[in-house]
């Protein structure tokens, strides 16, 4: 299995309505602080749009939910790992995406099975606060050793900073503020997908 080598992270359908027509292929929607009824409204309106665009989607966090919308990607953290029921996850299909910060975390989530494991944060996040130092270049290397299935950096990384990472053995870059905070996110998304196909794999 594969993921495409560029992968973003919105807060809301209204972004992947916006950023799909430029040929975003990969989305993880991430929602906070709505209450039952308007997650199950924003993963089933970007479920819908994503399966109209031939795009993937990955609901972070909300794994009930992604059970019920029949979403197909669900994204984890570990905090998520103690309470997700996997068992119930996989009978529906879905396939798993785990963050990792240690390599503790990283025994934990290679337990499960994942489908993609992700490494963060690479270089100091700017998207959101997190409570881990920055990993740098050389742990992708150490997690790409221990790693069957598909590697994602996350963190910090910018259009700039993108080939380092893949040269360091990332097999997808997860993007937020690069793209969310850019002046003109349609014009930033586009520069990330063309500048993917260049980049080196390892």
């Amino acid at each position: 299995m594969t993921l495409d080598r560029f992968y973003l992270i919105v807060n809301s359908a209204s972004w992947i309505e916006r950023l799909l027509p430029v040929g975003l292929p990969l989305v993880q929607l991430r929602v906070k602080d709505l209450d039952e009824e308007g997650t199950h409204a924003e993963i089933r309106r970007s479920l819908t749009l994503c399966r109209q665009a031939g795009a993937t989607l990955i609901v972070n966090d909300h794994w009930q939910a992604a059970i019920r919308c029949g979403a197909d990607w669900v994204h984890l953290g570990q905090e998520d790992l103690d309470t997700a029921d996997i068992p119930a996850l996989r009978a529906a299909g879905i396939r798993i995406g785990i963050s990792t910060h240690t390599p503790a975390e990283l025994d934990r989530a290679l337990a499960f099975a994942p489908d993609y494991v992700a490494l963060g944060p690479i270089y100091e996040a700017r998207g959101k606060k997190v409570d881990y130092p920055t990993q740098g270049l050389a742990r992708i290397g150490e997690w790409r050793q221990r790693v069957s299935c598909p590697l994602v950096a996350i963190g910090g990384i910018t259009l700039d900073t993108a080939p380092a990472v893949f040269a360091a053995g990332a097999d997808s870059v997860c993007v937020i503020t690069d793209v969310l905070g850019a002046a003109d996110p349609e014009a930033r998304c586009t520069a990330w997908l063309t500048a993917r196909q260049s980049w080196p794999r390892v």
